[in-house]
């Protein structure tokens, strides 16, 4: 009999297909459209830093209305409205999302500094999340700030979290870090119990008509897992955090490659948004096929089997791969 179960976070799952974090978990119906569409587990959209920095601006604004003190940068921000949900209405959505599902619901973070929001995850403990995905989304424009002062930063940011709540946390990281083994053992030892990898920072562009810079939003497509999932296979065996994999999950042949790369579990977003939150059934269903087939017997079995500690060619993960790329191409 197949055995599809796995743990991630320490928190017990049927199959390791995740619902990553996105626009259906805005609503309760659709988080519950997600659970009967197979997602092991739920991980929520985000609650921003600049939600909570909003509500703290707004409730100064209204204690000291008409002092000089206010500061005109609020008008920045974005309007609350332009926000699905704010940090109060956040929490009772966590609450509703745990009444309405069995699944485990993940709640989410997402900011760049070290301040009153990370204290806002011992909230959404007691709102019930069974953990949280802290999102560090940080774009480096500073010239004068080294990589090792915005790793020293992640760190602290997640040994701050971690250390507020009793319920694990995993690390949303993105791909640019000089040596992200390394780093991910950093963050496993402040306290993230999984590293989600890797987060994809949207890209502007430029109207040339408009003169503006504008927000560039593309779904993923199956090119976009070959990064994370060389470095799930790199990190494999030599990291105790449970490894997330992220980006690009369209087909069952996706998912294949991340379990045999080393991932946990395996997160989609994009995928369900274009085929439905049924996807995940149907993408768990030809997993089992080709396991059947290639007769495996678990998850845990085939979990790793090609990582680079186990496959037959590690040089693959490696230089000697790019030279080998670049002479196949005539």
């Amino acid at each position: 009999m197949m055995n599809m179960a796995t743990k991630y976070l320490g928190l017990d799952l049927e199959h390791p297909l995740v619902a990553g974090a996105g626009p259906l978990a805005y609503e309760i119906d659709s988080i519950k459209r997600l659970e009967e569409g197979g997602a092991a587990a739920i991980v929520l959209h985000s609650l921003f830093e600049e939600q909570l920095v909003h509500d703290q601006y707004a409730l100064n604004h209204f204690l000291h209305y008409g002092r000089e003190s206010f500061a005109e940068s609020l008008s920045y921000f974005p309007e609350h409205e332009e926000f699905h949900l704010g940090p109060e209405e956040y929490l009772r959505h966590i609450q509703a999302a745990k009444e309405a599902v069995k699944v485990p619901v993940i709640a989410s973070l997402n900011g760049d500094s070290i301040g009153g929001w990370t204290r806002f995850a011992s909230l959404m403990e007691q709102a019930g999340a069974d953990g949280i995905e802290l999102n560090i989304y940080y774009i480096p424009t500073d010239p004068t700030r080294s990589g090792a002062e915005i790793e020293n930063m992640y760190v602290e940011i997640t040994r701050e979290v971690a250390s507020s709540v009793n319920i694990p946390v995993a690390v949303k990281i993105g791909s640019q870090f000089t040596a992200p083994v390394h780093f991910i053992n950093r963050l496993h030892e402040a306290g993230a119990a999984g590293i989600v990898m890797f987060n994809r920072f949207y890209q502007p562009d430029i109207d040339i008509e408009e003169l503006e810079v504008r927000p560039h939003l593309m779904l993923s497509n199956s090119s976009d897992l070959h990064v994370p999932l060389r470095w799930i296979a790199i990190a494999y065996g030599h990291v105790k955090a449970d490894l997330a994999a992220t980006s690009g999950v369209h087909h069952a042949a996706d998912v294949l490659r991340y379990l045999m790369a080393g991932a946990t579990v395996v997160q989609m977003t994009s995928c369900l948004l274009k085929y439905g939150a049924g996807h995940v059934q149907h993408l768990l269903d030809e997993v089992k096929t080709w396991m059947t087939e290639k007769e495996y017997t678990s998850v845990a079995q085939l979990r790793g089997s090609l990582s680079q500690l186990h496959c037959p060619n590690p040089e693959g993960f490696e230089r000697a791969n790019y030279m080998k790329t670049l002479q196949s191409y005539r």
